[in-house]
């Protein structure tokens, strides 16, 4: 069996997931989803203050996502998205 990185199997040294507090929201990208490796790294890129690399990759993102239609805004997984996303600015917030 392969062991990729980052894998539940073989989490990275950087794993988040065991250093969660209980109430902490968190988002996982799936290997799956055509744009979770496009995304992850975007963010690395603004990370690492790389604004070029991280411009163009987003334009790649945005390339790939225009190819198919959006979902709909009624839709409950981009509902909840958003609602996790609030979340998370809401639980950051708290804890500083």
């Amino acid at each position: 069996m392969t062991k990729y990185t980052g894998s539940k199997a073989h989490p990275s040294e950087f794993d988040a997931y065991a250093r969660l507090a209980e109430d902490e929201p968190y988002f996982v990208l799936r290997a799956n989803d055509p744009l979770s490796s496009a995304i992850v790294e975007l963010h690395a890129y603004i990370g690492a203050g790389q604004a070029g690399a991280a411009h163009n990759k987003l334009a790649e993102i945005m390339a790939l996502t225009s190819a198919r239609p959006p979902r709909p805004a009624s839709s409950p997984k981009y509902r909840e998205t958003f609602a996790i996303s609030l979340a998370m600015e809401q639980w950051r917030n708290a804890h500083r």
